[in-house]
């Protein structure tokens, strides 16, 4: 699966409040919950991100609770993945549990700016930044968490699974 997009760069300790914020919690619907995504760090986020961007980030992306809703609300603004040095492991769990690539891959994030074009081969780890001429390799995911991913989540991947189907 490869994905491709315009990097957009954050720092360290973004944590789940700073991706949603907690008064719009009241909110379970995706596309509604994109509409809020990042708006307290990055007010334009949402008017500059088109489907395919990628986040870029340093330490500790998605610390802080365990709410579902900041995943949820990357993924429906049209982000295809993640890539950082590190991720909350909470927030890496409901990522992966909805579907929402994340790497972690610290070259690539110290090698990125703003704006640039990233290519990410998720089958194989490689990551590309595109406007730089430079690769670089994050760990690739096991089979069966490709499975979840490629399945848009752990509820479908569960589905096809019960219904006798591969993802």
């Amino acid at each position: 699966m490869k994905l491709q997009g315009k990097a957009h760069t954050f720092g360290a300790d973004v944590d789940t409040d700073a991706i949603i914020p907690a008064r719009h919690l009241n909110v379970s619907e995706p596309e509604l919950l994109a509409t809020h995504c990042m708006e307290n760090i990055d007010p334009d986020f949402r008017k500059n991100v088109n489907k395919g961007d990628i986040i870029v980030a340093t330490t500790n992306f998605g610390c802080g609770s365990s709410r579902e809703h900041a995943p949820i609300a990357i993924a429906a603004c049209g982000v295809s993945c993640v890539i950082a040095h590190s991720f909350a492991r909470i927030f890496f769990r409901n990522a992966i549990d909805i579907g929402l690539p994340l790497l972690e891959c610290p070259e690539a994030v110290d090698a990125c700016e703003a704006g640039d074009i990233l290519e990410v081969d998720l089958t194989k780890g490689e990551i590309s930044n595109k406007t730089k001429g430079t690769s670089f390799t994050a760990k690739p995911y096991p089979e069966f968490m490709m499975g979840i991913i490629n399945a848009g989540g752990l509820v479908s991947y569960t589905r096809h699974r019960m219904e006798g189907q591969h993802a």
